[in-house]
This record gives structure tokens, C-alpha cells and sequence, in this order.
């Protein structure tokens, strides 16, 4: 820490961190006045170890920019990939506990991640996890990971990677109900088969982004051949169990080509609606009944026009339903 930071600490001046700034909350806003720390210089890989698939790399580093040479350069990839993934940087991933599109096959960040490098507010550089698992506690990595800032800045990570993939397979499938789908992403998960992607649509967004008059699943994972066989004929069981129906597997290709694009919503906001969207996470006991409650809610406001949504992350105990409004 320089001279200047530390007297930010003295004259108990705050001390924002902010990199991408793609965040949605607020939350790298000097809402307090202050200093905003800006991280972006600093960043760049530094340093890999091939064997034991482990990369350093500073907190500044925009995604995109850290996927492209950690593939080109070095053959491997932390599989992690947000909407966000050109907007937003590593730190901030790790700040705010980020999902990514990719999240059933290679977790979520804090799965990612192996040690980190913090300063604190006085100065103080500490270092946390750097080995595969311990028996001790607590995980100091974990209290850093989503405290957004507040309880010290990153100033280095060292994350999880693997190496690229040598095969992929991918499925599209319409569903008699949305609850069918859920329940069906249900037995995936829970039979030991993670996809890379596992996502379900309502009806109301299939028809908006896939052109389908009922719920739709798209697929598509990448690893080891055998490993990529097994799950294909994993989906394929279970698909066919909940009375599924195959679709052109070109819709998960539309979705590729689509993922990151938010004109449409764009569009409706420069003509005066009102858009935006919310998460939630839920055991799957529940999934469909928050589905229907909270589209419900949301229905029942005057002047909505539409309520939707789609699952977009999977895991053995739940799912993330992620709603999309209008009005």
C-alpha cells in the first residue's frame, strides 16, 4: 500500500475498490465519498503451474482478455464465463461471488478459486488457501470471497483451471410443462452428470428467444470424451423419461451467438418500459412453486406486460431460477 492509502486509513477516509464496474448493485459506487480505488492496471497472468493446473493472476484482469490467453497461450481455461465476461474483471468475480454461464461443469467462482492475496485496511498483506484442501479453519479464502471490498482489496488470485476440452456434445428439448423440464434438469444433476450447460425456458421466453410454443432445455457440455458420452446418454434418459421431444440442436448455437446480447431489452427501454431481472436460488423441492409465485407477483402489478424465466444454474441440492419483467 502506498503513503496515500494508508492515510485514507488513518483519516478513517473510505476506500472504495472498483474495476469493470459491470456490477448491477451499486456496489463499486462511492455512495460514502472517498477514494475510488480503481484496480484495472492491475492485471495480467502471472504465473502458471501446468501440473498442478493452477494460474495467478491479477484482479484488474478483464475475463476476456484472461480466457483468450490463458486458451492461446497456455491450453487451459477456468471455465468461468459471465454474461459479463468483457465487462467485468477476476477481482470482481471473486468480490462478488459470480456465476457463470457455465457453472454446472466447472462450479461457481468460489469453487474456482484457490488462494487469495488481500490487502487490509491497515496496510496489512495477507495471503490465504494456496493448497488443494485443508483441515483447518476457517477458510480465510471464503470470508474474502463476495465481501465486495469491504473487508480488505484483492490484490491477487490464484484460481482452478483445466485443460480445453477435446469433445462436445449438444441437445435441444421441448417439454410438455416448464415443471417437467425442472424436474428432469432435477434427475440430471442428481444421477452425477453436470453439463456445462443445462438451461430451461418458460414457455413465454422460448417463444421470445427460440420460436417454440412450449418449455424448452438446451444442453451442451465439453470434457473427456467418455465423460461427454456418458452425460449425453444421462440427458437423453432423462429426457425421454419426462416426455420430452428433440429439438434442432441449432437452437443451443442460437443461444452462443445470442448469450450476451441485451439490445432487445435495450430497445424496450429506450421506448419507455421498464426492464429488468432478479435471481433466485431455491431447493429443488420448491423450484416450481417460487416459479409460479413469484411470475404470479409480479403478473399481478399494474401495467406489467410480461414475467418470465428461465434456469439457468444447476446443482445436486437446487437451482437459479432468473426472472426477466416488463412493464
Amino acid at each position: 500500500m502506498c503513503s496515500s492509502d494508508l492515510a485514507c486509513h488513518d483519516a478513517r477516509v473510505p476506500v472504495t475498490a472498483a474495476a469493470g464496474r459491470s456490477g448491477v448493485c451499486g456496489a463499486s459506487v462511492p455512495v460514502f465519498g472517498g477514494v475510488l480505488l480503481d484496480l484495472t492496471a492491475l492485471s495480467g497472468i502471472v504465473g502458471v503451474d501446468d501440473e498442478s493446473l493452477l494460474v495467478d493472476v491479477a484482479p484488474g484482469t478483464f475475463g476476456d482478455v484472461f480466457e483468450d490467453e490463458l486458451r492461446e497461450r497456455y491450453g487451459l481455461t477456468c471455465g468461468h464465463w459471465p454474461q459479463s465476461i468483457a465487462l467485468s474483471t477476476v477481482g470482481g468475480w471473486l468480490a462478488c461471488r459470480g456465476a457463470g454461464q457455465l457453472s454446472t461443469r466447472y462450479g461457481k467462482i468460489e469453487d474456482i478459486v484457490e488462494g487469495l492475496d488481500v490487502v487490509l485496511a491497515d496496510g496489512t498483506l495477507v495471503h490465504t488457501g494456496g493448497h488443494p484442501r485443508a483441515a483447518a479453519g476457517p477458510d480465510l479464502t471464503q470470508l474474502f470471497v463476495g465481501s465486495e471490498g469491504t473487508l480488505g482489496i484483492i490484490v491477487g488470485a490464484r484460481l482452478r483451471a483445466h485443460r480445453l476440452p477435446e469433445a462436445s456434445t449438444r441437445s435441444a428439448w421441448s417439454f410438455p410443462r416448464f415443471a417437467d423440464a425442472i424436474g428432469a434438469m432435477r434427475r440430471i444433476v442428481q444421477r452425477g452428470a453436470t453439463p456445462a450447460v443445462l438451461r430451461a425456458y418458460d414457455e413465454i421466453e422460448s417463444a421470445r428467444s427460440y420460436e417454440v410454443d412450449a418449455a424448452v432445455l438446451i444442453v451442451h457440455d465439453e470434457a473427456d470424451p467418455r465423460i461427454v458420452e456418458a452425460t449425453r446418454i444421462v440427458v437423453e434418459e432423462e429426457a425421454a423419461r419426462a416426455g420430452a421431444t428433440r429439438l434442432d440442436d441449432a437452437l443451443v448455437e442460437r443461444w452462443f451467438s445470442h448469450r450476451n446480447d441485451a439490445s432487445a431489452l435495450e430497445a424496450l427501454i429506450s421506448r419507455g418500459f421498464v426492464v429488468d431481472t432478479m435471481e433466485v436460488a431455491a431447493p429443488w423441492r420448491v423450484v416450481a412453486e417460487v416459479y409460479d409465485a413469484v411470475t404470479g407477483a409480479i403478473r399481478a402489478v399494474e401495467h406489467t406486460a410480461v414475467a418470465g424465466a428461465h434456469q439457468s444454474h444447476s446443482y445436486p441440492d437446487g437451482a437459479c431460477l432468473y426472472f426477466t419483467f416488463a412493464g
